[in-house]
């Protein structure tokens, strides 16, 4: 076998039907043909022969194996600076906040010998919307816009969706039994 020739088609030469042909039946050859090929004369006509080889420019001066292996370290290097100014940080930060809940600890226990017990701790309870250890509640609102009619709302009343049209009995029947949202008239 040859080696491939590289040959570019030259598009000016097509310009009938039997170009075209002529064309397909010379694609397999054009890349190994020689010239004692028997449709040499034919590749000829439609492809530039000789063709030279575009040759692969690589870009000059090249580094060497010592310059990469430099570069390299250094990276590595600023990695592991990087890397332990980071642990730094965070033993710095995780000191600071130790230090806070000590202090809190210590606070809560002068808190306690001076009145007998410890600070009564506020917390929320997310599905009622309220704070435990005080009577405060919440009702969450959503509003539609001027005036309401109705609203939706779940379980125990806190979340009211308001809205200016009353749904038909269809859509509150299904919102009722696929989501659990009742329809409440104002």
């Amino acid at each position: 076998m040859t080696e491939p020739l590289n040959h570019k088609l030259d598009v000016s030469k097509i310009k009938t039907l039997i170009d075209v042909k002529n064309l397909f039946e010379c694609m397999c050859l054009s890349s190994n043909a020689s010239e004692e090929h028997e449709n040499y004369e034919l590749l000829k006509e439609y492809f530039t022969i000789p063709n030279d080889p575009q040759e692969l420019k690589l870009e000059l001066p090249r580094k060497s194996l010592e310059e990469i292996s430099q570069e390299f370290d250094e990276k590595i290097d600023e990695q592991i600076k990087d890397v332990k100014y980071k642990f730094e940080q965070l033993k710095y930060r995780q000191e600071y906040q130790f230090s806070e809940k000590i202090a809190r600890i210590i606070e809560d226990i002068e808190y306690a010998r001076k009145n007998g017990s410890f600070p009564p701790k506020l917390t929320l309870d997310c599905s009622k919307l309220t704070v435990t250890g005080s009577n405060i509640t919440s009702n969450f609102m959503i509003k539609e816009g001027g005036k309401e009619v109705g609203y939706y709302t779940t379980g125990n009343g806190y979340f009211r969706y308001c809205m200016n049209k009353k749904p038909t009995a269809i859509v509150r029947f299904f919102v009722n039994k696929l989501l659990g949202f009742r329809w409440i008239d104002t």
